[in-house]
């Protein structure tokens, strides 16, 4: 995968008056790395604890599947839902419609951790109401992984130049997405949820 990354984009806006909030809303795109890694580390060693390497690793994969529909679903049903009060429009705004307005700042193209944290840990509770002891770790650090990888897939299809078919082809998807058609295209790190539930889009002629 040979890529040309984009320093920085002057593409932004203002989006808090406060400054605190302003500056939770940005961040460098390499954050949810140092937040994140170590959480799936973490986990996978919880989970070849009480499991067997293999079994883990069936866990593990079992989270990265879940993620990926979780991640079509989110982006679909959440982040394109179109609220119509004045206060749900400027939260729409804040979660995602900035993104649209604004698609290349880059300060604003992976989850602050202000946000994902909380969201991460509801999922955690979640699951393990859900799955049972052995499993739980398991799960959940396949899940946080799928999510790591979509947004550092997100940045890069935002700001990398790509000459491998497969992120050529992903990049054009998402570019679509922005550019042709908001209302089809969901999958970020895939396109198989958008031919599964036809919300596939192709380029114009």
């Amino acid at each position: 995968m040979k890529k040309n990354f984009i320093s920085n984009s002057p593409e932004s806006t203002r989006m808090f008056k406060s400054p605190l909030l302003e500056g939770l809303s940005k961040i460098p795109y390499f954050v949810p790395l140092i937040v994140y890694v170590p959480v799936i580390l973490y986990f996978c060693w919880q989970a070849v604890q009480l499991n067997s390497v293999f079994t883990a690793i069936g866990h593990v994969l079992l989270g990265l599947f879940i993620w990926t529909l979780t991640e079509y679903v989110l982006h679909r049903f959440v982040f394109h839902f179109y609220p119509k009060s004045e206060w749900g429009r400027r939260i729409h705004f804040i979660f995602h419609g900035v993104h649209h307005d604004y698609p290349n700042d880059a300060q604003r193209l992976v989850m602050p951790p202000s946000a994902s944290i909380p969201l991460a840990a509801a999922f955690y509770f979640l699951f393990r109401a859900i799955f049972p002891v052995n499993m739980l770790d398991g799960f959940f650090a396949g899940f946080i992984m799928g999510y790591l990888f979509y947004d550092m897939t997100h940045y890069m299809l935002h700001h990398a130049k790509f000459s491998n078919p497969f992120w050529k082809k992903l990049k054009q998807h998402h570019m679509l997405h922005h550019y042709d058609d908001s209302t089809k295209g969901y999958g970020v790190t895939s396109d198989i949820w958008d031919k599964v539930f036809g919300s596939e889009l192709t380029k114009r002629s």
